[in-house]
């Protein structure tokens, strides 16, 4: 395997220290999707909300109850705080 260059090591690092905040702005972004969408495109929405919201330290059980109540703005206010906490 070829060694990297410094431009791609810095990528890399810059990656890993901000993946909390990635994972906020992706949370971010699924709320908005969960807001609009239905059926097939919903479930898949929340699967991969449940995905950033391990990322970001989320209890398991916590994840399910959410998914059970499946109510966005339940979900926006938990990820507005978790937007607060990650600054």
């Amino acid at each position: 395997m070829p060694e990297r260059t410094r431009y791609q090591d810095n990528i890399i690092r810059n990656y890993y220290e901000n993946r909390d905040a990635l994972a906020v702005q992706r949370a971010q972004e699924l709320v908005t999707e969960l807001y609009l969408s239905t059926g097939k495109k919903r479930q898949q929405h929340w699967k991969n909300l449940k995905i950033h919201l391990r990322q970001l330290g989320m209890d398991e059980a916590a994840i399910e109850k959410l998914e059970q109540r499946d109510d966005p703005q339940e979900i926006a206010t938990l990820v507005q705080r978790l937007t607060s906490k990650a600054q």
